[in-house]
């Protein structure tokens, strides 16, 4: 049986996505919903769609790539149920099937297989646009800090799981970069990747764990995961939630962020939750960890390859400073010289 996801190439993405909306539209049928249109989001490691009712309510639908087992979907829904119970929070949630089911299996065109389908409800507000606000950073700390908060006093049933953001995954996308660097970065920029990779994975062997430091994380908690509604943060795409330090996710939120606004970040999330006096150092390897899983991630992508290409007079930068011990979370990096 082949893959659902292919998209190796433009037929094959053109080809998953009429499959993927015979999918969608298939498993619409086994909800009690009066949904009248349904607006393709994008395809990552799900294919997502928005589901708009003749309430105002609306939903959104999940076609997932076989990277997450059935059980590690019915987990993430699982956890999603806890964080909505916390009056501080407000989160996607799942909702079940006329059947009373979570994560449906739903039947495609012969040869591939069956896909899991999820249909969550859908939070109000609007992605960052323009310059981030000092407000909008802090309130985004705050969210973070909340969440960590609530996560860590989740019980998790017997039969949950989930990925777990560490060494081993780390090297695992490393290796998926040495495949695919080529396209992106020289040999010389490579090693300096691979020292980096050394380093980093030198000090989670040494890192110390603790109920303080590391729990279940939402590991990707980037702007364009979080949706603003009268300046409040709200987190979406729990999809690649797991165990990890909460430094980890921290880092994932503050690639995208001025040196001022991850401050702001960092007072916000302290106003719940206090890090340790030694966390700047931590918090940079992970800055690198995460910024180099990001290119891990796309560069397998040919479509990516300019843009990844573009930000590497930063990102060789920030890794030269990490590489030399040099702190610079906090300070304005010049550029390198690209040839």
């Amino acid at each position: 049986m082949r893959e659902f996801f292919r998209y190796d190439t433009d037929e094959n993405r053109r080809s998953l996505l009429v499959r993927a909306r015979k999918v969608a539209l298939a498993a619409l049928q086994q909800y009690d919903l009066e949904w009248e249109r349904i607006q393709f989001i994008q395809l990552s490691d799900t294919i997502t769609y928005k589901i708009e009712t003749s309430t105002a309510t609306s939903y959104l639908l999940r076609i997932h790539s076989d990277r997450l087992s059935k059980e590690e979907i019915h987990s993430e829904l699982a956890l999603l149920q806890t964080l909505n119970k916390s009056d501080d929070l407000t989160v996607p949630e799942g909702l079940a099937n006329s059947n009373g089911s979570y994560v449906l299996e739903i039947d495609t065109e012969e040869g591939y297989k069956r896909p899991y389908v999820t249909m969550m409800q859908w939070v109000e507000g609007e992605h960052a646009t323009g310059e981030m606000t000092d407000r909008c950073a802090y309130s985004m700390g705050v969210m973070m800090g909340r969440l960590h908060e609530v996560a860590a006093s989740f019980i998790p049933p017997p039969e949950f799981i989930r990925p777990i953001w560490g060494t081993e995954s780390f090297r695992l996308e490393m290796a998926k970069l040495g495949h695919y660097y080529t396209c992106f970065l020289s040999d010389e920029a490579w090693r300096l990747y691979q020292a980096a990779a050394e380093k980093i994975i030198s000090e989670l062997d040494v890192m110390h764990r603790s109920d303080n430091n590391y729990g279940l994380i939402h590991a990707d908690l980037h702007t364009g995961n979080i949706v603003f509604n009268d300046e409040h943060p709200y987190p979406i795409d729990f999809g690649r939630c797991g165990y990890g330090y909460f430094l980890y996710d921290m880092a994932g939120a503050l690639l995208e962020l001025y040196p001022k606004h991850r401050w702001m970040f960092i007072q916000g999330y302290e106003s719940i939750r206090k890090l340790e006096t030694d966390y700047v150092r931590y918090l940079e390897c992970f800055f690198v960890m995460f910024m180099i899983e990001n290119y891990c991630h796309h560069a397998s992508d040919p479509r990516e390859a300019s843009s990844l290409m573009d930000e590497q007079e930063y990102a060789q930068a920030y890794i030269r400073e990490y590489l030399n011990d040099i702190p610079f979370l906090f300070d304005v990096i010049e550029p390198v010289q690209m040839d």
